[in-house]
């Protein structure tokens, strides 16, 4: 509990469960008074694992069970649970008629068919099939039909709608009415279920059907270009400051980016239940595509729009319930420019528990919002909070980050009025501080003098890198284009006497349509460098030198594709790059590596092919190095195969396997889904093995694109620490060494980081428990 002088009460223990219970899914009710969450338990008659409801409350901190009776069990496959009010909770169970799963059968359906014989344009961007037959689509209805029930805190349980797919369930603000969201056959075995025909239907909290607001069809065909979208009703929700308003939006384009029209897309409002036939409210007529929503109240509401192809982005305001004042644009701004990003609104929790952008009182008249920001600068990010006349438009900046040791926050209004309207000299806001050696702690600052009172003392995950030395770093490219990296170095190191580290650069290429947004810098040098398994910090206890995310843009101007170029620009950022860690005498030239993730991967690759005297070897984690297999776009690349054939195959380091000479590490999710298959790291082994090249892959069980299990992470961790070892720690990079573990000696500043490795190694193990 938050007391009056910003300071935390104290604290409650929740009780009443078994000792090691595995809780997931905790929630708060629109009071506040209560929590629910999930408590996972073995099935004593087939010991499968399942899952309880579970409730504290939060004044005792006693827990006990929602649901007594064993026969409601959760189903977790998409929602789970919603709070409908203070006392009632709609859950998602699992059918008590559903028996056992459906069995393969021993002999096929039949051939499996795919028919275009209308002649239908339908471009999808490569993935793995979802459903690939009759069976896989038994099993998707077996497992993702739920029935739903109202349970009550008194433990009563109401079933209501009929058993469905429901892929979200959303109460209205005034708790009389639920929107429901389904999905039905006809499945795809091509899309996922995003795209599958889509039901939206409203019930009253009592159970009684109202109508049915859509019914979309299947959505195979929607262009890959960016911005396209699904045609008919889309994004629809509830108006968070009226009782039980909703409103959505609807493509005049037909759902492609690729139609010129105007307006491009229209928003609606409509009531839950309209009065003699009205139709619905047109909001907003917008020629970009619609973004989202940010509501204040009738007065006021904040409209997004963006186009992806231009950059460009437009914020209205608008009076929802004024039909005489015309909308006005706020800001209209390249979404690339970080430096002229205004920010976003600060929100207010309403009594309903929704959230709408709080109007803050002054002396002044008009209505006043405030926007926090990351305040991007060329000296580093100083994030701020504006006083914004929404009015005007005249903006008035109240409160900035340290700019010298620290970096500071705001993350959500703390002050709480029923009608969302807060005096500015009674502010209180939940901010986050921290610096490049002091972890991220949370206080509360307090208006109008702005004290702050602490409310978090988290020590220090890794004490062994507490003194690691970081810096933001800037430098240019040949062309001109200004880059920006983030050098590591470890605790104690000196360049005069330590000389040059073996060096590890991790990155991952951006677009940009022009050369001053992509020479911004986005990043500040006081944050807090937080070891993580899936950051490349952790090797700054081996001795090496780590420049993190310098930047890689590919740039296409106006008319012109950024691809195009790609190859020439990739290979001069990172030119530009090594040249800067070899000047600063931080790193040797001859024992830099390069690794990515995905995209980064399908860079690190590239780089061993078209830039082999930078590097002695790399590391690629789920990359797609075949853009042949990918022929309906990938990344921002909407042209396709077809149609930017040159690109393609110049883009793909499957077709520069030759060219490669330093060894590759080549790790993979056996189960990833995206673009990146597995099939693309195995595909390419076989080139690179057919070719002589030195290289390895890593085949990861039942991981997807990023990896989740204990023992793949630490697998991965160990499989990159004996391939930097043996072919970046050693100036002697014999491939002879390869299934040998290889000892180098390191500079003496860093020996002693051996030791610390292994107990950081043991933290991230702890972290992925």
């Amino acid at each position: 509990m938050l007391m009056d002088n910003g300071t935390l009460g104290p604290a409650k223990e929740v009780h009443g469960y078994a000792d090691g219970a595995k809780i997931n899914f905790v929630t708060w009710s629109p009071d506040g008074q209560h929590m629910a969450f999930t408590v996972r338990y073995e099935d004593k008659v087939d010991s499968s694992v399942n899952l309880s409801l579970w409730v504290a409350n939060a004044e005792s901190g006693e827990a006990r069970p929602l649901c007594i009776s064993e026969n409601i069990r959760l189903n977790a496959i998409f929602e789970l649970f919603v709070w409908v009010n203070d006392s009632t909770v709609l859950v998602c169970t699992i059918p008590s008629s559903r028996g056992n799963p459906p069995k393969k059968p021993l002999v096929p359906f039949g051939p499996r068919i795919r028919s275009n014989e209308h002649k239908n344009v339908v471009q999808m961007r490569a993935t793995k099939e979802m459903l690939k037959d009759l069976h896989e689509e038994q099993l998707f209805d077996y497992y993702a039909t739920s029935q739903l029930i109202l349970v009550s805190m008194d433990g009563q349980v109401k079933p209501i709608a009929p058993p469905a797919i429901y892929t979200a369930l959303d109460p209205s603000p005034n708790e009389k009415y639920l929107m429901l969201t389904s999905v039905h056959r006809p499945y795809s075995s091509i899309v996922s279920y995003e795209r599958f025909p889509k039901k939206v239907e409203l019930w009253t909290v009592d159970g009684t059907f109202i109508r049915e607001v859509c019914d979309l069809p299947l959505a195979e065909d929607i262009p890959i270009t960016s911005g396209s979208v699904r045609k008919g009703k889309r994004l629809i929700r509830w108006r968070p400051d009226m009782p039980s308003t909703l409103y959505w939006v609807e493509a005049q384009d037909g759902g492609d980016a690729n139609v010129n029209v105007s307006p491009r897309d229209i928003v609606y409002m409509e009531r839950a239940d309209p009065l003699n036939d009205e139709k619905p409210q047109v909001l907003l007529e917008l020629d970009l595509r619609y973004r989202r929503t940010s509501w204040c109240n009738g007065s006021h509401a904040l409209v997004y729009e963006h186009w992806y192809k231009t950059r460009r982005t437009r914020t209205w305001v608008i009076s929802p319930d004024c039909k005489d004042v015309s909308p006005q644009v706020l800001f209209e701004r390249s979404s690339e420019d970080a430096y002229s990003n205004p920010g976003s609104p600060i929100m207010c929790r309403t009594p309903a528990g929704t959230f709408v952008i709080a109007k803050i009182k002054t002396k002044y008249e008009g209505t006043y919002i405030l926007l926090k920001g990351q305040g991007a600068t060329p000296k580093g990010s100083i994030p701020f909070l504006d006083l914004l006349n929404i009015n005007t438009g005249v903006k008035e900046r109240i409160w900035e980050s340290s700019k010298e040791k620290y970096y500071e926050s705001v993350l959500a209004l703390m002050s709480y009025n029923p009608k969302c309207e807060i005096q500015l000299n009674q502010l209180k806001l939940l901010v986050s501080k921290e610096s490049r050696r002091e972890p991220a702690q949370y206080y509360i600052k307090i208006w109008p003098d702005k004290n702050q009172v602490q409310i978090t003392n988290y020590s220090h995950p890794h004490p062994q890198l507490a003194l690691l030395q970081k810096e933001v770093i800037r430098y240019q490219r040949k062309d001109g284009v200004k880059l920006t990296a983030t050098l590591y170095l470890p605790p104690g190191y000196n360049p005069s006497e330590d000389g040059p580290l073996p060096c590890l650069i991790w990155s991952y290429p951006g677009e940009f349509k022009s050369r001053e947004a992509a020479g911004q810098v986005r990043r500040s040098p006081n944050k807090f460098a937080r070891i993580s398994s899936n950051f490349p910090l952790l090797w700054l206890a081996r001795g090496f030198a780590v420049l993190a995310d310098p930047t890689i843009p590919i740039i296409g101007e106006g008319d012109q594709e950024a691809n195009d170029r790609y190859i020439e620009q990739l290979v001069a950022s990172a030119e530009a790059a090594v040249n800067e860690i070899v000047r600063r005498g931080v790193a040797h030239p001859n024992r830099i590596a390069v690794g990515g993730h995905s995209y980064g991967a399908f860079m690190t690759a590239n780089l061993l092919a078209h830039a082999p005297h930078l590097f002695c070897c790399g590391i690629a984690r789920s990359g797609a190095y075949n853009r042949t297999l990918t022929p309906f776009g990938f990344q921002k690349e909407v042209r396709t195969l077809w149609e930017a054939t040159d690109t393609y195959i110049k883009m793909s380091p499957v077709m520069s396997a030759n060219k490669i000479e330093k060894p590759i590490l080549l790790i993979h999710g056996e189960d990833d889904s995206k673009v990146t298959t597995a099939m693309q790291s195995s595909q390419f082994y076989d080139a690179l093995k057919g070719n002589g090249v030195p290289c390895r892959l890593v085949i990861l069980p039942f991981e997807r694109h990023h990896y989740a299990a204990r023992e793949s992470v630490m697998h991965v961790i160990w499989e990159t620490d004996r391939w930097l070892e043996m072919f970046c720690a050693s100036s002697s990079r014999n491939i002879q060494v390869m299934e040998s573990t290889v000892d180098t000696a390191r500079s003496p500043a860093c020996e002693a980081l051996a030791v610390s490795f292994t107990k950081i190694y043991s933290l991230v193990r702890l972290s992925v428990s």
